[in-house]
């Protein structure tokens, strides 16, 4: 199965990992697809060190990175990290802290070992400007996404002079036509049904659409690959590849806590729902004691981005590392798409790649054998 996009990067299939684990960036390039590290939520330190390792282990093999720069977002125009951290920070009300420290504590979450901060965690063009500076200077780093609209002009241009292709999420034609129009290389279609920030609507209805609006822009398919029945519905509707996510959760490689791990197994397609508690934007995740009680209508609502992360980032970190510990399973943030409820059993990055592959072929026989030989 290889697709012209796979000539245009040197893979050797058009399946691409979005992930935060960076082994499992180095195990899905390694096995022929494209491992794309999402660096939301990494310091400037985090995101050398995680590269560097990744670029001693990776061979020759490229890989991605995937920021965040929306298009609308408080404060945005400050091009100063601090400075802007600093307004934002003024601007987050004490009962949004409050009721956020009261949902970790009423759970039994332990506090941070230190008094060290989360920060912006990258939600801002001031902050991944940054990320993306550094991962320039890396040679195997082949494609740049956007993982929330249209990136500036200015980044475009950047990434293109330094002979990288650019890619964006979009889950609106509209959005889509305003990539293509700003010399996005690659758009990336994600239905409703996706994990993370998600639009209204699913993804049988977006891809064709999309693939019909934007041509000759390739477009991957996201939001609901799981199987390689799924892979090959998405190229059979035009699209070049596919954009993955939550596949990539409860692998060997992932670097989830046992206990959250188990949690996303358990999940069926029903637990999970889109909600803004966490980022301020609509994302998909798996509904629990925190997502519900941002929606109790005697309860603060969420703020909007990025100020709802500065509200979270504290609970983030707290809810991964101590997920085992007493009830903080019920307040863990689970960023997943509804192919959650078919992922079942741990496998290996290699594996899943493969798996893919062989569901892919069989799914093609199949359809093959359909086919009336008298006609």
């Amino acid at each position: 199965m290889r697709t012209p996009i796979c000539e245009t990067l040197g893979i050797d299939v058009p399946i691409f990992a979005f992930t935060h684990c960076r082994d499992v960036v180095v195990e899905v390039s390694k096995a022929g697809g494209l491992g794309v590290l999402g660096m939301v939520g990494f310091s400037i330190e985090q995101v050398k060190e995680e590269l560097d390792w990744i670029d001693a282990h990776i061979g020759d093999k490229p890989y991605g990175v995937d920021i965040v720069i929306p298009q609308k977002y408080e404060g945005i125009g400050e091009t100063d990290p601090a400075e802007l951290e600093r307004q934002l920070e003024a601007m987050v009300p004490q009962g949004h802290r409050d009721f956020a420290e009261k949902l970790l504590e009423d759970h039994g979450v332990p506090a941070w070992p230190d008094d060290s901060r989360m920060g912006l965690m990258g939600w801002t063009e001031a902050t991944a400007r940054p990320q993306l500076e550094e991962a320039l200077k890396r040679p195997n780093v082949r494609l740049v996404a956007n993982a929330l609209g249209t990136p500036p002009k200015e980044v475009i241009d950047e990434i293109h002079a330094s002979g990288r292709l650019v890619a964006a999420l979009c889950g609106k034609i509209k959005q889509g036509l305003q990539h293509k129009a700003a010399g996005v290389d690659i758009i990336i279609a994600q239905g409703a049904e996706g994990g993370g920030h998600t639009g209204d609507i699913g993804s049988i209805v977006l891809w064709p659409q999309m693939v019909d609006a934007v041509a000759p822009t390739p477009v991957l398919a996201a939001g609901g690959v799981g199987s390689g029945r799924q892979m090959a519905a998405a190229l059979a509707m035009g699209c070049a590849g596919v954009w993955t996510g939550s596949l990539w959760l409860t692998v060997t490689e992932a670097h989830a806590e046992p206990a959250q791990k188990e949690e996303l197994l358990k999940a069926t397609s029903e637990d999970t729902v889109r909600s803004r508690s966490w980022t301020g934007k609509p994302a998909r995740m798996v509904r629990n004691d925190w997502t519900e009680a941002w929606e109790a209508p005697e309860n603060p609502k969420p703020l909007g981005m990025p100020l709802q992360g500065l509200v979270v980032s504290d609970a983030i970190r707290r809810t991964s590392r101590y997920a085992a510990v007493a009830d903080t399973r019920k307040v863990l943030f689970n960023p997943c798409g509804q192919v959650i409820g078919q992922i079942n059993r741990v496998e290996s990055s290699k594996d899943v790649v493969f798996r893919l592959l062989n569901e892919y072929v069989d799914t093609l026989e199949r359809l093959n054998g359909l086919l009336d030989d008298k006609a």
